[in-house]
């Protein structure tokens, strides 16, 4: 079954990489060959893949969710070629401001060279503890930054999950 790997490398259709899963919802999967492809899309035009991918079955769907890796490579300038809108999902961890505003520098390069119209609407806390006060702190600092990138804080979050981490724990020791 081809992955987006195959599709942004041209070797497949993007309706042939779409998997139907229950719920009513699709998805074209990633592996592990998605990484190769940050070395491998070195041609012109390389920022349009995705773009050119999801225009091809757009027309069936409300939305379109591209999830990308945590880094400022060529996929998430791909999806940011291809999407209207950006949402930073983020933990409450000490380095998340550097890291919004190197997103948002290359939300503006995206926006100069390859979409004029994508816009980042949100900033998301995933695995956030308001109870701790680092995470209150990082909070602030972020509404701070999200003022000055004219972005807000989603006043929803996503709850740390202390059984997920007392899992990992769990398992880290049996090894």
């Amino acid at each position: 079954m081809p992955t987006v790997y195959e599709v942004m490398k041209r070797a497949a259709d993007t309706g042939e990489a779409i998997q139907h899963m229950k719920g009513g919802y699709d998805v074209v999967p990633a592996n592990i060959m998605l990484a190769r492809a940050e070395q491998e899309l070195f041609q012109t035009g390389r920022e349009h893949q995705l773009k050119e991918a999801v225009s091809a079955v757009a027309g069936n769907y409300d939305f379109v969710v591209i999830d990308t890796p945590p880094s400022l490579g060529v996929l998430t300038v791909n999806a940011f070629t291809c999407a209207p809108d950006i949402l930073i999902p983020t933990t409450a961890g000490i380095f998340v401001t550097a890291g919004i505003s190197q997103l948002n520098e290359t939300a503006g390069s995206v926006q100069r060279y390859c979409n004029s119209g994508v816009k980042i609407r949100g900033i998301l806390f995933t695995r956030f503890n308001p109870r701790v006060n680092i995470s209150r702190q990082i909070r602030e600092l972020t509404e701070q930054l999200s003022e000055y990138i004219s972005a807000p804080v989603c006043q929803t979050y996503i709850r740390a999950g202390v059984v997920v981490e007392e899992a990992r724990a769990d398992k880290g020791r049996s090894k």
